[in-house]
């Protein structure tokens, strides 16, 4: 099974794709979308759906995993909310099947515990996909997290 997970936001995209199977779980890709901030907001999610489309076309996943948005009080939590709906609608545009889990989900189901801290995630990440370097930068490390999730919650792995 081919996975895509996103971690959602309006400047980057975190995105991981991770290769799943019953015996081995390896990463084939991971990375960000960046948007440039000298554009408007309606620019950046057109771009977002861009290279987000690119990517789909490239690994056809058969599974998305997004990480459902955590509410706290900010200046761009409305952007990316509108962001993750640029996600969610180019993913189903595909007709990708789409996960959804908050952050506390993501640390219980990769490090064990919905506590965890970052480097506690990354070192579960880098585990479970026999990474000898860290996935930079923190967002595509936390999308591979969001990807393995999806794989664990579907009941393919513990």
């Amino acid at each position: 099974m081919r996975i895509l997970g996103i971690d959602p936001g309006l400047a980057r995209v975190g995105y991981g794709i991770v290769e799943a199977s019953v015996n081995k779980k390896q990463m084939l890709d991971c990375g960000i979308i960046s948007t440039n901030p000298q554009q408007t907001e309606g620019e950046r999610m057109v771009e977002i759906a861009h290279d987000l489309r690119k990517l789909i076309r490239k690994w056809e996943p058969s599974l998305a995993v997004v990480e459902k948005f955590f509410f706290y009080r900010s200046s761009t939590t409305i952007s990316v909310v509108q962001a993750r709906g640029v996600v969610i609608m180019t993913l189903t545009r595909f007709q990708i099947p789409i996960l959804e889990f908050p952050p506390m989900q993501i640390k219980l189901a990769v490090a064990g515990s919905g506590k965890a801290n970052k480097d506690d995630v990354l070192i579960a990440v880098m585990r479970e996909l026999n990474l000898i370097k860290p996935p930079r930068p923190d967002d595509a490390a936390d999308a591979l997290a969001i990807a393995l999730t999806g794989w664990y919650q579907a009941g393919n792995g513990s």
